[in-house]
């Protein structure tokens, strides 16, 4: 503090009797700092941060009952008001308000009646700002300067020596700074001495420094620790401290308010992107859930409850997509584990994003996620069928098939008939024919007549496969049927061959005679089609069907006779 201040600044005078107890202004005093310390701790809705607000506020009207304003003098460590200290801080670090104050220039405050409500929150911003400020931004000086105030006045000293009182109401005062002089040599002792800055001006000397040097395996020591201290995560340590005292505590309220805590926290957890201590809290709520005594059940349910929050789209697809982006390195822990927490709104999303990554070994936990989820609820699997997005009803198609889950069939079965695109269709009838019950047989079956040379191809292969008898009337049609006849070979073969597995010996006839036959006027059938005939009869294990090969062995097409010797080899087996 400068000991003479001069005349027009806001300095009160020691002598000057206080119009008040001097309790209020260490009140005040004390209060502000909680202020600060709570706006650098804590998030703006946070309710320890607007209890200490409130306490500030209310020691402001406190103190106006007896005054209309209050000044504060402020030195390294310490505030004073009428000459006496009524709070002192005696660290000078970022931490004490007075030295923040005190080493960007800032020697007196003078606040009015009103300051709380028109000056407070902003002063207290400002404050944050420079805690939070690296070596290149703007000091506390700087930003006091460009902010207008209604209730608040300060005096500061600038590096110059010079001393000034900054007041929003008076205007145009030029204040006085040190001025060097215009001949270099006069810069004598004693003009240095007497130019010199005044009292309060941050001097290296005014430091202690040490008398001996760290030795080196003492700093690398500290190294070590820093650098362990910087890389510890302490959100999980916050966790379990919320959680212990959540168990401690016996009684609705602060169970309630803890409870709001930790869903705030898995939030910001989840918004980061913080994977291992997400999956920390969630893994501990759970445990808590479990072993809190004398837990309220509606209680029980919140914590059991919020793995829900991970498992909604908005959370879920922000966090995978940061994982996407992130180089994941065998063996996986922390992933395995949050994604055996997902409940089941979280499948839509799962299926969406294993659409869309590029990353192979999230595919390969998706996978996993993907198929413990759609094990464990079948019911939304089943809904997810008929999802509007063609990614995720795709996948889900195709996630029920290798299931082999019986509970699909009907929704599969709707697909196959009506799906809009093929793609669809035929991933409904091949889901269809991976399941192999009565029901989805009866489904497929239906597919033979698709609009899809593929999606037929695909059901006649598979019921041929399963020995599903009752298509054989719906095959026959098909071999009888112009449509088959203009076909390619792809199709007429599938046909063909369940024609001979389905019917056995009783299709005998009607293979030899398209094979073998002639019509009246002594044509035969076209040579794709009596090839197609002679796989069919290779499916038959009998002697009648090997005769009726041997009959063509000898045809003069090569394709009738390349495919009777691959059958005659087949039924040989």
């Amino acid at each position: 503090m400068i000991d003479a201040p001069a005349e027009g600044t806001l300095a009160t005078e020691a002598e000057e009797k206080p119009p008040f107890p001097l309790a209020l202004a260490t009140e005040v005093a004390r209060s502000f700092s909680r202020a600060v310390k709570a706006h650098q701790l804590y998030l703006p809705n946070n309710p320890m941060r607007a209890k200490a607000d409130e306490s500030l506020r209310l020691s402001f009207e406190m103190l106006w009952r007896h005054t209309d304003r209050v000044t504060f003098e402020i030195g390294e460590t310490e505030f004073r008001c009428f000459g006496q200290r009524v709070f002192e801080e005696p660290a000078k670090t970022s931490e004490s308000i007075a030295w923040t104050f005190y080493k960007d220039g800032v020697r007196e405050l003078e606040m009015r009646r009103g300051f709380e409500r028109s000056d407070l929150q902003l002063l207290l911003d400002l404050l944050q700002r420079v805690r939070t400020a690296s070596p290149d931004d703007d000091d506390l000086l700087t930003l006091l300067w460009e902010e207008e105030f209604a209730n608040l006045e300060y005096r500061y000293i600038e590096a110059g020596g010079g001393e000034f009182a900054y007041d929003p109401i008076v205007t145009g005062e030029q204040p006085v700074q040190y001025e060097p002089p215009a001949n270099m040599a006069d810069l004598t002792p004693e003009r240095l001495k007497s130019s010199a800055p005044a009292g309060g001006i941050v001097s290296m000397a005014d430091f202690d420094s040490t008398l001996y040097f760290l030795e080196e395996k003492e700093i690398e020591y500290l190294r070590t620790e820093i650098a362990r201290e910087f890389s510890t995560d302490l959100r999980p340590s916050i966790a379990a401290a919320l959680l212990d005292t959540f168990e401690q505590q016996t009684e609705a309220t602060p169970r309630e308010e803890i409870a709001g805590l930790l869903e705030q926290l898995l939030i910001v957890l989840l918004t980061t992107s913080s994977v291992k201590a997400s999956a920390y809290l969630l893994r501990e709520m759970a445990v808590t859930a479990q072993r809190a005594p004398a837990l309220q059940e509606q209680l029980r349910r919140k914590l059991e409850d919020l793995p829900e929050r991970l498992s909604e789209p908005a959370a879920l697809t922000q966090l995978l997509e940061t994982v996407d982006l992130m180089p994941l390195s065998p063996p996986q822990v922390d992933l395995p584990e949050l994604f055996g927490l997902l409940r089941p709104a979280a499948l839509e999303t799962v299926f969406l994003f294993l659409t869309r990554t590029e990353n192979p070994s999230l595919r390969t936990l998706l996978e996993g996620a993907a198929d413990r989820l759609a094990g464990l609820y079948t019911s939304e699997l089943v809904r997810l069928i008929r999802s509007p997005e063609p990614a995720v009803a795709l996948e889900a198609i195709q996630r029920a098939g290798a299931m082999k889950a019986t509970v699909a069939v009907p929704a599969l079965a709707q697909v196959s008939n009506d799906g809009i695109t093929a793609q669809m269709r035929l991933a409904a009838a091949l889901a269809l024919a991976d399941i192999g019950s009565p029901g989805a047989l009866q489904a497929l079956e239906r597919t033979l007549d698709d609009s899809e040379r593929d999606i037929r191809v695909a059901a006649a292969r598979a019921l041929s496969a399963r020995g599903y008898r009752a298509a054989l009337p719906r095959v026959e049609r098909a071999l009888r049927g112009k449509t088959l006849r203009d076909s390619n070979l792809q199709e007429k073969l599938a046909f063909y061959e369940a024609y001979g597995t389905l019917a056995g010996d009783a299709g005998i006839p009607f293979l030899d005679q398209i094979l073998n036959g002639r019509s009246a006027i002594g044509r035969r059938e076209d040579a794709e089609l009596r090839a197609c005939a002679a796989a069919g009869l290779g499916r038959i294990p009998s002697q009648k069907a090997l005769q009726a090969l041997e009959r063509a062995s000898t045809d003069r097409d090569v394709l009738v006779r390349n495919a009777v010797a691959r059958a005659m080899r087949e039924g040989a087996k």
